[in-house]
């Protein structure tokens, strides 16, 4: 069984991992766009069929405009780094729909959605820039992908340790299954889910400031997004994201760079 788990692994390596053009990095990933894209689309379709949409409305204007100028702020990333050919298959979508909701999020391909809830946390066109160069970026990064892989693969790492478990006495068998669920968890899918929202954190930033918004709005956001939680977040271990002070820490952190390759892609 050892060889069987040895042999999984390796086929991993071999053929999951591509790299992402926006970091330059080798990441897990089995899924391509081609596969991905459909799946999505199909979905944010029935989701806006089964939602209130607003459209036409000084709002759902603004999240428009702020997201044509977040992807253009993209196109012109990757025509810096010579590789505008990997947006072909985006179908970029920015819509509104009524909901209280404190939210906003993105499918692969380029499908967005803001709550009306989150509104009042941006702010400002500054605000809701943050928040769309950081659900931007997820799709950028393949995050959606990713995450399906790291699924795919903990299906099947949970398959072979359930075999190697079991000849081993029940009592014992469920003690080390519990444990190693407990584990994977808190120690790789957690992790694993908050390394993507500090990815998008920062190429979020980067992405605001080439559309010309001040990155430290994003700072801002979180700020005022810390408030509005009014400390109802679970411990950062427990959760699928960084803390909001972690967040505010890193954004911080990463506006010189930010400023920087903004200026960069600007010049081309």
């Amino acid at each position: 069984m050892k060889q069987i788990y040895a042999l999984f692994l390796l086929m991993v390596c071999l053929t999951a991992c591509k790299t992402n053009p926006v970091t330059g990095k080798s990441t897990l990933n089995f899924y391509s766009n081609q596969t991905v894209f459909p799946m999505a689309f199909k979905e944010y379709a029935g989701f806006l069929e089964q939602n209130k949409v607003l459209d036409n409305t000084e709002a759902s204007q603004q999240i428009e405009r702020v997201g044509l100028n977040i992807k253009a702020a993209a196109e012109a990333y990757f025509k810096h780094h010579k590789s505008l050919d990997e947006l072909a298959d985006y179908a970029w979508e920015f819509k509104l729909v009524d909901d209280s909701q404190k939210n906003a999020w993105c499918m692969p391909g380029g499908k967005i959605v803001f709550y009306t809830g989150i509104l009042p946390v941006a702010k400002n066109e500054a605000g809701i820039a943050a928040i769309m160069g950081h659900e931007v970026a997820h799709a950028l990064l393949n995050h959606g992908a990713r995450r399906m892989s790291a699924a795919t693969l903990k299906t099947g790492a949970d398959y072979l340790f359930g075999r190697v478990q079991k000849n081993q006495p029940e009592k014992k068998r469920k003690a080390f299954m519990t444990a190693y669920g407990l584990g994977t968890q808190i120690g790789v899918m957690l992790p694993f889910s908050r390394s993507h929202e500090t990815e998008a954190d920062r190429i979020g930033l980067v992405l605001m400031t080439i559309a010309g918004y001040d990155p430290h709005a994003a700072a801002s956001l979180w700020e005022r997004m810390n408030s509005a939680s009014q400390g109802n977040t679970p411990p950062e271990i427990l959760s699928t994201h960084p803390a909001n002070s972690r967040r505010i820490q890193t954004i911080n952190a990463y506006i010189p760079y930010a400023d920087s390759l903004a200026t960069a892609v600007l010049k081309h």
